[in-house]
């Protein structure tokens, strides 16, 4: 009873300070999706570079670096007074921030630099990017649209939700074992079809995007989103690690609850992209 008392009040300031933080102007978005970015990011570099080693420090610190670069860059050009300048050469200067990781590690005397170097790199694939394409999602032709970024969450916790009540309730054959014991199908279904549904809320509610448009969002969301639940807990799998952190009382981590929002932004980019 403690334990779902404290997940319930965990559960409510979480999404009070989220949609506040989203609707209270551009700027409280940025800094607190830039906060989750860290956050996010601190627990991933504390999974993969769990071994005490000298060199422990300067691959946080390299790791913070690469993974937030994305998010930095992006800022800059979705800052709502207008982009920052010097930003031309962003791209490169990501590459040579990848290269300077690889000559880190030739310092290093790790006996394996390369699984080092990819974990950095993968820490700004699988967080820095998504949520720079979040921020460039939010500001799509130069406006801020909260209520897009608050769909794309709420979209995202349906589906969740509605998996783990299903699951709870009838879930009887494993979805996949090997990775996530506890997910199920009847679970992965019952959040496909809720989540798909209140698809047609949304289009009421929100007429900007046409139903259709609502409606494949929403598939977005229970199809990748449903894949980026498993990849974090392969990841966490591989490291033999139950939550990514502590930090939200009977929720786990940040990264545990937002490994299906991220997995799904880059798809959902896309997607916004190419109607534009």
């Amino acid at each position: 009873m403690q334990t779902l008392i404290k997940r319930t009040i965990t559960g409510l300031l979480f999404t009070s300070i989220t949609i506040g933080g989203i609707y209270a102007s551009p700027y409280t978005f940025l800094a607190l999706f830039a906060l989750i970015s860290v956050l996010c990011l601190r627990e991933y570099l504390g999974i993969v570079l769990h071994r005490e080693s000298p060199q422990r420090g300067l691959r946080l610190f390299m790791g913070f670096v690469l993974g937030l670069a994305p998010v930095a860059i992006s800022i800059g050009w979705v800052w709502p007074e207008g982009r920052v300048e010097g930003l031309d050469f962003s791209q490169i200067a990501l590459v040579v921030l990848v290269m300077g990781a690889f000559i880190t590690e030739m310092f290093s005397r790790s006996e394996r630099p390369i699984e080092s170097v990819a974990s950095l790199v993968l820490g700004m694939l699988y967080i820095g990017v998504p949520f720079a394409l979040l921020n460039l999602i939010a500001f799509e032709g130069g406006e801020y649209h909260p209520h897009l970024v608050f769909s794309l969450l709420l979209l995202t916790w349906m589906n969740d939700t509605a998996a783990y009540v299903f699951g709870s309730l009838w879930g009887k054959r494993p979805l996949f074992p090997r990775i996530s014991p506890k997910k199920t199908w009847e679970g992965t279904l019952g959040g496909v079809v809720a989540t798909l549904l209140f698809s047609f809320a949304l289009a009421y509610w929100f007429p900007e995007w046409s139903g259709l448009d609502w409606f494949v969002l929403a598939f977005i969301v229970v199809l990748f989103g449903s894949l980026g639940d498993l990849v974090e807990s392969m990841l966490k799998r591989s490291y033999h690690k139950k939550d990514s952190s502590a930090l939200l009382p009977g929720h786990g981590g940040l990264l545990d609850r937002f490994d299906s929002f991220i997995f799904m932004l880059p798809f959902a980019a896309a997607y916004l992209i190419w109607l534009t």
